[in-house]
Protein backbone atom coordinates (compact mmCIF):
# COMPACT_ATOMS: atom_id res chain seq x y z
CA UNK A 1 0.00 0.00 0.00
CA UNK A 2 1.33 3.15 -1.01
CA UNK A 3 2.16 5.84 1.73
CA UNK A 4 1.37 9.40 1.25
CA UNK A 5 2.47 12.27 3.76
CA UNK A 6 1.45 16.13 3.51
CA UNK A 7 4.09 18.17 1.86
CA UNK A 8 3.14 21.04 4.11
CA UNK A 9 1.93 20.85 7.51
CA UNK A 10 1.70 24.04 8.52
CA UNK A 11 -1.39 25.50 10.18
CA UNK A 12 -2.81 28.64 11.65
CA UNK A 13 -3.50 28.91 14.83
CA UNK A 14 -7.09 30.17 14.09
CA UNK A 15 -7.82 27.17 11.06
CA UNK A 16 -6.45 24.61 13.42
CA UNK A 17 -9.16 25.92 15.65
CA UNK A 18 -12.13 26.15 13.35
CA UNK A 19 -11.21 22.88 11.86
CA UNK A 20 -11.82 21.36 15.43
CA UNK A 21 -14.98 23.24 15.60
CA UNK A 22 -16.13 21.18 12.16
CA UNK A 23 -15.01 18.18 13.49
CA UNK A 24 -17.28 18.51 16.24
CA UNK A 25 -20.49 20.01 14.28
CA UNK A 26 -19.72 16.67 11.89
CA UNK A 27 -19.74 14.64 14.84
CA UNK A 28 -23.05 16.16 16.49
CA UNK A 29 -25.12 15.48 13.22
CA UNK A 30 -25.87 12.49 14.13
CA UNK A 31 -24.41 8.71 14.49
CA UNK A 32 -26.37 8.13 11.21
CA UNK A 33 -24.55 10.54 9.45
CA UNK A 34 -21.08 8.54 8.43
CA UNK A 35 -20.44 9.68 4.85
CA UNK A 36 -20.60 12.87 4.09
CA UNK A 37 -19.84 14.73 0.70
CA UNK A 38 -17.99 18.40 0.62
CA UNK A 39 -18.59 20.59 -2.16
CA UNK A 40 -18.86 24.49 -2.67
CA UNK A 41 -20.38 26.51 -5.08
CA UNK A 42 -16.99 27.88 -7.38
CA UNK A 43 -13.29 26.54 -7.55
CA UNK A 44 -11.02 27.92 -5.29
CA UNK A 45 -12.93 28.74 -2.45
CA UNK A 46 -10.96 26.45 -0.36
CA UNK A 47 -13.04 23.11 -0.51
CA UNK A 48 -10.48 20.03 -0.70
CA UNK A 49 -7.88 22.17 2.30
CA UNK A 50 -10.77 21.98 4.47
CA UNK A 51 -11.72 18.56 3.94
CA UNK A 52 -7.96 17.22 4.04
CA UNK A 53 -7.68 18.94 7.38
CA UNK A 54 -10.95 17.34 8.57
CA UNK A 55 -10.02 14.40 8.16
CA UNK A 56 -6.59 14.64 9.43
CA UNK A 57 -8.50 16.57 12.63
CA UNK A 58 -10.80 13.18 13.04
CA UNK A 59 -7.80 10.56 12.90
CA UNK A 60 -6.32 12.29 15.52
CA UNK A 61 -9.11 12.75 17.32
CA UNK A 62 -8.93 8.04 17.36
CA UNK A 63 -11.75 8.23 14.30
CA UNK A 64 -11.36 5.78 11.77
CA UNK A 65 -11.28 8.02 8.69
CA UNK A 66 -11.16 7.09 4.48
CA UNK A 67 -10.98 10.16 1.99
CA UNK A 68 -12.18 9.89 -1.44
CA UNK A 69 -11.00 12.62 -3.77
CA UNK A 70 -13.98 12.14 -5.97
CA UNK A 71 -12.96 14.94 -8.52
CA UNK A 72 -12.38 13.21 -11.63
CA UNK A 73 -12.23 15.93 -13.50
CA UNK A 74 -9.42 18.48 -12.34
CA UNK A 75 -8.18 17.14 -9.18
CA UNK A 76 -5.75 19.22 -6.47
CA UNK A 77 -5.05 16.40 -3.65
CA UNK A 78 -2.66 14.78 -4.99
CA UNK A 79 -0.19 17.33 -6.03
CA UNK A 80 -0.55 18.14 -1.88
CA UNK A 81 1.22 15.30 -0.81
CA UNK A 82 4.19 12.66 -1.27
CA UNK A 83 3.64 9.13 -2.25
CA UNK A 84 6.38 6.69 -1.10
CA UNK A 85 5.98 3.07 -1.90
CA UNK A 86 3.82 1.08 -4.13
CA UNK A 87 2.32 1.89 -7.45
CA UNK A 88 -0.41 4.79 -7.15
CA UNK A 89 -3.77 3.66 -8.33
CA UNK A 90 -7.06 5.43 -7.56
CA UNK A 91 -10.65 5.98 -7.62
CA UNK A 92 -10.55 6.20 -11.43
CA UNK A 93 -9.17 2.46 -11.61
CA UNK A 94 -11.42 1.48 -9.21
CA UNK A 95 -14.45 2.50 -11.28
CA UNK A 96 -13.34 1.58 -14.75
CA UNK A 97 -12.72 -2.26 -12.73
CA UNK A 98 -8.94 -1.56 -13.43
CA UNK A 99 -7.93 -1.87 -9.42
CA UNK A 100 -9.48 -2.91 -5.98
CA UNK A 101 -10.51 -1.05 -3.32
CA UNK A 102 -7.19 -2.51 -1.15
CA UNK A 103 -4.86 -1.63 -4.50
CA UNK A 104 -6.66 1.96 -4.36
CA UNK A 105 -6.15 3.09 -0.88
CA UNK A 106 -2.98 4.69 0.55
CA UNK A 107 -2.14 5.11 4.02
CA UNK A 108 -1.50 8.51 5.43
CA UNK A 109 0.90 9.12 8.31
CA UNK A 110 -1.99 8.99 10.74
CA UNK A 111 -2.76 5.36 11.90
CA UNK A 112 -6.38 5.49 11.24
CA UNK A 113 -6.38 8.04 7.72
CA UNK A 114 -6.38 6.33 4.59
CA UNK A 115 -7.08 7.99 1.34
CA UNK A 116 -8.25 7.15 -2.20
CA UNK A 117 -6.82 9.91 -4.66
CA UNK A 118 -8.92 10.45 -7.96
CA UNK A 119 -6.28 8.52 -10.41
CA UNK A 120 -6.11 9.60 -14.10
CA UNK A 121 -8.83 11.45 -15.66
CA UNK A 122 -11.33 9.97 -17.62
CA UNK A 123 -14.52 11.07 -20.36
CA UNK A 124 -17.37 10.17 -18.64
CA UNK A 125 -16.98 11.24 -14.71
CA UNK A 126 -20.40 11.55 -13.75
CA UNK A 127 -21.65 8.41 -15.43
CA UNK A 128 -18.84 6.46 -13.40
CA UNK A 129 -19.77 8.46 -9.97
CA UNK A 130 -23.40 7.59 -10.72
CA UNK A 131 -22.65 3.41 -11.22
CA UNK A 132 -23.05 0.74 -9.28
CA UNK A 133 -18.98 0.31 -8.93
CA UNK A 134 -19.00 3.95 -6.77
CA UNK A 135 -22.09 2.36 -4.53
CA UNK A 136 -20.36 -1.06 -3.90
CA UNK A 137 -17.57 1.25 -2.84
CA UNK A 138 -19.25 3.24 -0.54
CA UNK A 139 -21.34 0.60 0.84
CA UNK A 140 -18.00 -1.18 1.48
CA UNK A 141 -16.16 1.94 3.30
CA UNK A 142 -18.73 2.44 5.62
CA UNK A 143 -18.29 -1.10 7.22
CA UNK A 144 -14.99 -0.29 7.68
CA UNK A 145 -14.45 3.22 9.07
CA UNK A 146 -16.23 5.81 11.03
CA UNK A 147 -16.46 8.47 8.45
CA UNK A 148 -16.29 8.56 4.95
CA UNK A 149 -15.16 11.97 3.63
CA UNK A 150 -16.18 13.01 -0.18
CA UNK A 151 -14.07 15.68 -1.76
CA UNK A 152 -16.25 16.57 -4.85
CA UNK A 153 -15.92 18.97 -7.78
CA UNK A 154 -17.99 22.66 -7.63
CA UNK A 155 -21.22 22.09 -7.95
CA UNK A 156 -21.63 25.08 -9.26
CA UNK A 157 -19.70 23.99 -12.09
CA UNK A 158 -20.48 20.31 -12.79
CA UNK A 159 -23.22 17.86 -11.70
CA UNK A 160 -21.33 15.45 -9.66
CA UNK A 161 -21.72 16.54 -5.98
CA UNK A 162 -25.42 16.01 -6.45
CA UNK A 163 -24.71 12.18 -7.47
CA UNK A 164 -22.44 11.71 -5.02
CA UNK A 165 -24.21 13.04 -2.00
CA UNK A 166 -27.01 10.35 -3.11
CA UNK A 167 -24.40 7.63 -1.50
CA UNK A 168 -24.47 9.85 1.11
CA UNK A 169 -25.49 10.55 4.75
CA UNK A 170 -24.71 13.95 4.68
CA UNK A 171 -23.54 16.84 2.79
CA UNK A 172 -21.65 20.28 3.19
CA UNK A 173 -21.08 23.47 1.12
CA UNK A 174 -17.98 25.41 1.16
CA UNK A 175 -18.19 29.25 0.48
CA UNK A 176 -15.78 31.66 0.19
CA UNK A 177 -17.00 34.87 2.34
CA UNK A 178 -17.32 37.56 -0.60
CA UNK A 179 -16.46 35.55 -3.40
CA UNK A 180 -20.25 34.13 -4.14
CA UNK A 181 -23.42 35.78 -3.97
CA UNK A 182 -26.60 34.73 -1.92
CA UNK A 183 -28.76 34.15 -5.08
CA UNK A 184 -26.04 31.43 -6.48
CA UNK A 185 -25.30 30.07 -2.89
CA UNK A 186 -29.34 29.62 -3.29
CA UNK A 187 -29.35 27.74 -6.06
CA UNK A 188 -26.56 25.64 -5.46
CA UNK A 189 -28.25 24.96 -2.27
CA UNK A 190 -31.13 23.71 -4.67
CA UNK A 191 -29.53 21.52 -6.45
CA UNK A 192 -28.48 19.24 -3.29
CA UNK A 193 -31.52 19.12 -1.58
CA UNK A 194 -32.99 17.40 -5.45
CA UNK A 195 -30.84 14.59 -4.39
CA UNK A 196 -32.53 13.91 -1.16
CA UNK A 197 -29.44 14.13 0.96
CA UNK A 198 -29.56 15.84 4.33
CA UNK A 199 -27.59 19.32 4.26
CA UNK A 200 -25.60 19.21 7.34
CA UNK A 201 -24.51 23.31 7.28
CA UNK A 202 -22.55 25.76 5.03
CA UNK A 203 -18.65 26.16 5.61
CA UNK A 204 -17.33 29.27 5.89
CA UNK A 205 -14.42 29.86 4.27
CA UNK A 206 -11.63 32.94 3.78
CA UNK A 207 -13.52 35.22 6.12
CA UNK A 208 -12.09 38.44 7.10
CA UNK A 209 -11.25 37.81 11.22
CA UNK A 210 -10.93 41.71 11.49
CA UNK A 211 -15.07 42.54 10.76
CA UNK A 212 -16.18 41.70 13.95
CA UNK A 213 -19.06 39.47 14.88
CA UNK A 214 -22.14 42.03 13.30
CA UNK A 215 -20.58 40.37 9.76
CA UNK A 216 -21.09 36.52 11.25
CA UNK A 217 -24.50 37.42 12.46
CA UNK A 218 -25.68 39.01 9.19
CA UNK A 219 -24.02 35.96 7.24
CA UNK A 220 -25.23 32.90 8.94
CA UNK A 221 -28.25 35.29 9.16
CA UNK A 222 -28.57 34.25 5.57
CA UNK A 223 -27.30 30.94 4.63
CA UNK A 224 -28.01 29.06 7.93
CA UNK A 225 -31.55 30.99 9.30
CA UNK A 226 -33.19 29.89 6.06
CA UNK A 227 -33.14 26.20 5.75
Amino acid sequence: MPIVKLKDKTQHFQFDEAIKMLRTNVEFAGENVQAVCITSCLPNEGKSSIVARLAESMAQAGKKVVLIDADLRKSVLLGRYIVEGAELKGLSHFLTGQGTISECLCQTDYPTLQMIFSGPDVPNPAELLGGKRFTALIEALRKNYDYVLIDTPPLGSVIDAAIVSRQCDGVALVIASGEVSYKFAQQVKAQLEMSDCKIIGVIMNKVNMESGKGYYGKYYGKYYGRD
